[in-house]
C-alpha cells in the first residue's frame, strides 16, 4: 500500500479542516507548513501583508518538517488562495523540497474566485503526475458540504494512485 501524506498551509483554519478531513478519510499522514513568523489572521491587514508576499514572491522561513515529503508515494498539497494564487509558504516548501516522479493531488480553499491557483501549483510541480485537482468554496459557510466533498475527493485520489 502506497504511503500517503497531505501537505498544507492554513492561516485561518479552512485549509486545515479540509486537510485533516482528507487525512482521516484515506489514512494519510499530515505535514502542516508553519512559517517562523506568521501573519496576524485577524483584521484587514492580513490582506495587505499576504498580498505583498505574493506580489514580491516572498519565501517565508518555515519551521523544520516533522516528516520527509520525499518518503511518500502519494502527496496531496493544499493552500488557501492569496491574490488568486497559492500562499507564499508553499513557495518556500517548493524551494526546500524538490518533488519528482510523485503522484500528486492539489487543492485550494477560497471565498470567491480561485484564479490561477491550481494552474500555478501544477506548474511548480512539473516532473510529477497530477492525479486530481479540487477547490473548496466558502468552507465556513458550507462546512458540511465541503467536508463531504473533501472526503469523496480524497478517496478518488487514493483510487487514482493505483493506476
Amino acid at each position: 500500500m502506497p504511503n500517503k501524506i497531505i501537505i498544507y498551509y492554513s492561516l485561518e483554519g479552512s485549509t486545515r479542516l479540509m486537510a485533516e478531513t482528507m487525512a482521516r478519510a484515506i489514512g494519510a499522514d499530515i505535514l502542516e507548513l508553519k512559517p517562523l513568523k506568521e501573519i496576524n489572521p485577524n483584521g484587514f491587514l492580513k490582506y495587505f501583508w499576504g498580498g505583498r508576499q505574493v506580489i514580491f514572491k516572498e519565501k517565508p522561513k518555515l519551521e523544520i518538517f516533522a516528516k520527509n515529503p520525499l518518503d511518500y508515494d502519494i502527496i496531496i498539497i493544499g493552500t488557501p488562495v492569496w491574490a488568486f494564487t497559492f500562499a507564499p509558504p508553499l513557495r518556500s516548501f517548493f524551494k526546500r523540497v524538490k518533488l519528482r516522479d510523485k503522484k500528486i493531488g492539489i487543492f485550494c480553499c477560497h471565498e470567491g474566485n480561485f484564479g490561477k491557483t491550481l494552474e500555478n501549483l501544477a506548474k511548480e510541480l512539473a516532473g510529477n503526475t497530477i492525479i486530481g485537482q479540487a477547490d473548496f468554496l466558502n468552507i465556513k459557510k458550507d462546512q458540511e458540504k465541503n467536508i463531504k466533498k473533501a472526503k469523496d475527493w480524497a478517496l478518488k485520489i487514493k483510487q487514482q494512485s493505483f493506476r
